[in-house]
């Protein structure tokens, strides 16, 4: 289970990669990235077909980012989660955020557990957007609801 510790950990790093940001301006993923850029944060954008995202140079692979990360943000499909844990274990990487909103998002138990096995914070299936302070009600809401079923992290 995410811890809030491993949440607030993860926000105190300005820099990280963000795996996954769409190329396409209006995707959901592209307005958390704006969202953390608004907030002071510098996600580095990872996509092997895109030049730049909101006018930052993008980087095909983790390996490739100079100077390197230590968090990732993964907002990509489950299909390639394990091959991109594989390149966090690879980049030294400290902490991995697997993104997940209505859908399974990127979250995977076999990406967990190499994460796991190599002593990789993670945290497992929320949305950054419910622990930004000052968000859209609608974010809010969805922290509510989780901890009204007793799944929002402690």
């Amino acid at each position: 289970m995410t811890r809030l510790e491993d949440i607030r950990d993860f926000l105190a790093q300005k820099r990280f990669a963000f795996v996954g940001v769409s190329r396409h301006p209006k995707d959901f993923s592209r307005a958390l990235f704006r969202e953390f850029q608004t907030r002071h944060y510098h996600p580095v954008p990872v996509h092997p077909e895109a030049a730049e995202i909101e006018g930052v140079p993008c980087f095909a692979h983790l390996r490739d980012i100079q100077p390197p990360v230590d968090s990732v943000l993964l907002m990509t499909s489950p299909a390639v989660t394990n091959l991109l844990v594989q390149e966090c274990v690879e980049a030294g990487i400290k902490r991995v955020w697997f993104y997940r909103g209505a859908t399974q998002g990127a979250l995977t138990a076999s990406g967990l557990q190499v994460c796991e096995a190599n002593g990789i914070r993670t945290i497992a299936g929320e949305c950054p957007f419910m622990f930004l302070d000052g968000t859209p009600w609608f974010h809010q809401f969805h922290g509510l609801v989780k901890k009204i079923v007793g799944a929002y992290p402690r």
